[in-house]
């Protein structure tokens, strides 16, 4: 059974997690995690500074050593806020890679709030209903309303703990007029938040990261102090915070009280510690904050997050006997459409040619020989190759490639997005050069690949030349010299399509090497 890693290089620290295959779940082999504080350097100047960099990568190497003794299989390297906003981060991704040979991704907030969901409603009891979901990082927070287990909106705000510390509260304690300051900022970020997500009366509300655990401790903490909890509460006390309930009352108190204090005030506060200590004051405000506007009882810790959604899409992606993988692919793919849809694209239209792309993928099996993923990405591709159509009809396919490399589509790494932008890409005259822009962020070792897919799309596309006629049966058969593909005609004939596929038959043998023959059944 695989193993499976996935890192989460966060603005405040990184964090490590490998997993097993077993009966079709993940069982957690390792865990490790490291603060680092990338983002304080970059929130202050917008530069990874050099010390925070190497704090990184010496807690990527040591990643590195847990990887290799535990037989990873597959790892995936994200990085969050601190990443999407360092004017840098081009030079840290490459020495990540120098030092690891790993390639760092960067992901958006709404990318991470949907893994982060992911790992929650798949790891955790009880999410089946309505449920608000709040990530609150090092420079940004993520709050999703979910329901039965699908994302029902989401949305990521800067208001990171470390994020306003270094905006606001560089002088310790805290100067009032400072606080009230970031407090303007944040009520203003939830403001916009609140237009986005309304989620009414939620049952269930669940926070993650580390300021949560810090603040459900806490709370569980004072509970138990003050002789008026229960068994659970003091249970939860002792557990780190884990599954630990933190009421909106109590965190609006506590949240008052640290802001009050020092750093050695703080750090003696149970459940807080001297690392969370530095930068809890802005974390406690946003979560007073946050339940107040949207009129929370409290939260739920849960000690998952994004790595645990990474893993979950990894084994999801690769293992079709998984219960989420269904879901997944569910997801996924309505992500596609959504996307073809914003940007005008007719699904009749689009239709045929994917089911044309998927049916010769599969026919022509035996001659192409590409990974079982590309059947997903040139169905994609089919269906996204008109996007760029929104913004000019003229050049559009260069329009379509930077839509679809950029945009937000659920379930697709950015170099898989960039995969499928680039197969739409080339549907006009132009055909895939090594050093085409299109080409400059897939692997070498795909180039290949890629233009076998787009030699694919552009013979579905050639099936489908005539939308006013029905859509056209045909199979292909594959000879050693040879490619035949054999067309039943519509109610109004085939001979554009005929046409257009022959017009394909140079660059069909070009990559193919073999000569490709249209002919009517």
């Amino acid at each position: 059974m695989p193993t499976f890693a996935a890192i989460d290089i966060g603005s405040n620290s990184c964090r490590l997690k490998i997993a097993k295959v077993v009966a079709h779940k993940l069982r957690t082999l390792h865990e490790d995690r490291e603060v680092t504080r990338l983002g304080a350097s970059v929130f202050a100047s917008g530069l990874v500074s050099p010390e925070a960099m190497a704090a990184t990568l010496r807690a990527l190497k040591r990643f590195q050593r847990a990887v290799q003794s535990h037989g990873v299989d597959e790892i995936r390297v994200v990085a969050t806020s601190a990443m999407r906003d360092a004017r840098n981060s081009a030079a840290f991704h490459a020495w990540v890679k120098a030092e690891t040979g790993w390639n760092m991704e960067i992901i958006s907030g709404l990318e991470e709030g949907r893994l982060i969901h992911h790992g929650i409603v798949t790891g955790e009891p009880g999410t089946s209903g309505k449920v608000l979901l709040i990530d609150l990082g090092g420079g940004s927070c993520e709050i999703t309303l979910s329901e039965h287990k699908r994302i029902k909106d989401t949305i990521s705000v800067p208001l990171g703990a470390v994020r306003l510390t270094e905006e606001f509260l560089s002088v310790d304690p805290a100067p009032p007029e400072e606080l009230a300051r970031m407090r303007r900022l944040i009520a203003r970020e939830l403001r916009r938040a609140h237009r986005r997500i309304q989620p009414g009366r939620v049952p269930m509300v669940i926070a993650t990261s580390g300021t949560a655990a810090a603040l459900a401790e806490a709370c569980a903490a004072a509970i138990a102090k003050s002789g008026k909890s229960s068994k659970s509460a003091k249970r939860s006390a002792r557990s780190a915070g884990h599954a630990a309930i933190a009421p909106a009352a109590l965190v609006r108190k506590l949240a008052a009280k640290v802001a009050r204090m020092n750093l050695p005030e703080r750090e003696a506060v149970a459940g807080i510690g001297p690392r969370r200590a530095e930068i809890i004051i802005a974390g406690a405000q946003v979560f007073a904050e946050l339940l107040e506007s949207f009129n929370l009882p409290g939260f739920r810790y849960s000690p998952l997050g994004l790595r645990d959604g990474i893993l979950a899409q990894m084994l999801a992606a690769q293992d079709d006997r998984t219960a989420a993988h269904k879901q997944f692919e569910i997801e996924r793919w309505e992500s596609v459409v959504a996307t073809a849809q914003r940007y005008g694209v007719d699904m009749r239209h689009a239709e045929p040619v994917r089911a044309h792309a998927v049916q010769l993928f599969r026919e022509l099996q035996a001659l192409h020989r590409l990974p079982a993923e590309y059947e997903d990405w040139l169905s994609a591709a089919a269906v996204l190759r008109d996007t760029g159509k929104f913004i000019n009809h003229q050049g559009h396919h260069r329009h379509t490639q930077y839509i679809v490399s950029m945009s937000e589509i659920y379930g697709y790494t950015q170099v898989q997005r960039t995969v499928v932008s680039a197969i739409a890409r080339y549907q006009g005259k132009s055909r895939p050069q090594p050093d085409d822009r299109a080409l400059r962020n897939i692997p070498a070792v795909e180039h290949k690949n890629v233009e076998k897919a787009v030699v694919l799309l552009r013979l579905a596309v050639a099936l489908n030349q005539d939308r006013a006629s029905d859509v056209l049966d045909v199979v292909a058969r594959v000879y050693p010299k040879r490619v035949y593909l054999e067309l039943k005609p519509g109610r109004t004939g085939a001979e554009l399509e005929l046409w257009s596929l022959r017009k394909e038959a140079d660059y069909f043998r070009e990559v193919f090497e073999r000569e490709l023959f249209a002919t009517l059944a």
